[in-house]
């Protein structure tokens, strides 16, 4: 068990993925979240293990080049990383770490690319899952993301920056409705309250709206008001369609035991890249639409020509890739474990005329044993654990000759890495895509080809 030892005051001397600060307390490393190089903090440490790490309590000193933060949350809400510092600044951070991890790990005499900036640094975000809790202890009802280092603290998210302002809308209108009722918050160990989350999607680049209200089934309160008072919101986008979710669950996940249609559709629509997508509120799908283009368009760059080309697109989702690069390839075989992502895809391959992509619905490693087609290229977005060691092993016995790896976990992507190498490839080139600015995560896109 972690032991405390004591408080004191360290200098952060660097950064480490993810989002770990480095100081020092006898000569030893003490690892400390939400902390940025050439602070002084006061902090906690604890020994676990053989590792030190320290939670910080106070920030003594800021570093030179702080910026005063845009958002009024900063440091309480849970969300955001580095609204305190400049984007120019944030990508340094952000390749730093990726690149350490990657040296760390021996991985090297690969081309290096560069960072590619988000199109938008701020609402860019099209999808939101906010939580309902309270202000503070017996406080207020409040809605949006967690406080930091607390469990059921909720800091209010309606002037979220990384959000459009139709999002913010709709979070005010929700929380004002539910503060004028006696429904409370699900509190998981009392086992009281009904509200527990709200979700939201925004098209980027159709505008249009998908809202989802998350209860327990005890609630009872008729929505048609709270769709009126929606419905009546001076928005920039358009609502297609508001459902109520109903979930059981004791653990904090978002996941539906039962849906109703409260309002409109299930779905909404948004472009990318000239293509068309039908996504439902649970549909994968890249949560900064512009920035993907961006992603997608450096994945095709290293992809190449795939003319008459059988390609694997592993980890799929929504099957976005794989209609991509379906246009000059002569098969495409899409593979996801979510059933309902599978379903997604077919649909939006028929919805964009394309007739080569095959996508199965099942676990990447099981359903690659029952392949019986060589793949020329493989295309791979796992989640963020990366890939299961046994699907390695298969893939490589594949024999393709390249193989485009997209990753938003560096040290995923480091152990994987090697394992492919270990196998004969080699890391040819790597570029970096920021997603998600004012937060630590970033993708990462990477070329392997096979060595003769």
């Amino acid at each position: 068990m972690a032991k405390k030892i004591l408080e004191d005051i360290l200098e952060i001397n660097d950064i480490e993925f993810p989002n770990k600060g480095i100081g020092y307390f006898n000569q030893e490393k003490v690892y400390i979240k939400n902390v940025i190089p050439n602070q002084k903090v006061r902090v906690s440490i604890k020994k676990k293990k053989k590792k030190y790490e320290g939670r910080l309590l106070e920030i003594v000193e800021k570093a030179a080049y702080e910026i005063e933060p845009k958002c009024k949350c900063f440091g309480e809400c849970g969300g955001c990383t580095y609204q305190n510092i400049s984007y120019e600044k944030e990508l340094e951070f952000k390749q730093k770490m990726v690149l350490d991890i990657l040296e760390k790990e021996g991985i090297k005499d690969f081309q290096f690319l560069g960072i590619n900036k988000s199109p938008d640094i701020e609402a860019y975000r099209n999808k939101m899952e906010f939580s309902f809790g309270d202000t503070g202890k017996e406080g207020e009802l409040s809605l949006g993301m967690r406080k930091r280092n607390s469990y059921y603290e909720v800091v209010n998210a309606k002037n979220c920056r990384i959000v459009s302002k139709d999002i913010g809308k709709i979070l005010d209108c929700v929380l004002e409705y539910f503060k004028k009722t006696n429904e409370t918050f699900f509190h998981r160990m009392r086992k009281t309250g009904t509200l527990r989350h709200l979700l939201v999607r925004q098209a980027y680049f159709t505008k249009q709206i998908l809202i989802g209200l998350v209860t327990t089934s005890e609630f009872s309160i008729d929505l048609q008001e709270l769709k009126n008072e929606l419905l009546s919101l001076n928005l920039d986008g358009e609502i297609k369609g508001f459902l109520h979710i109903v979930n059981d669950s004791v653990a904090d996940v978002i996941k539906a035991d039962k849906i109703e249609k409260i309002y409109g559709e299930d779905y909404f629509y948004e472009k990318l890249l000239g293509l068309d997508f039908k996504i439902s509120l649970f549909s994968f799908f890249q949560t900064n639409s512009k920035g993907a283009e961006n992603l997608y368009s450096i994945a095709k760059s290293f992809i190449g020509e795939t003319k008459n080309q059988v390609v694997f697109d592993l980890y799929c989702g929504t099957g976005t890739i794989a209609q991509i690069v379906s246009k000059e390839a002569k098969k495409v075989i899409g593979v996801e474990l979510i059933e309902e992502a599978v379903e997604a895809a077919k649909i939006n391959a028929k919805l964009n005329n394309i007739d080569n992509c095959n996508f199965i619905a099942g676990d990447v490693y099981k359903v690659v044993e029952e392949l019986d087609i060589k793949p020329d290229l493989i295309i791979l977005d796992p989640p963020r654990e990366g890939i299961n060691p046994k699907a390695i092993e298969k893939l490589v016995s594949f024999d393709a000759k390249k193989i485009v790896y997209i990753s938003c976990k560096a040290s995923s992507l480091a152990k994987d890495l090697n394992a492919f190498i270990q196998n004969g490839y080699k890391v040819e080139k790597l570029e970096l895509m920021d997603m998600f600015p004012r937060t630590y995560h970033i993708e990462t896109v990477c070329l392997l080809s096979k060595v003769k």
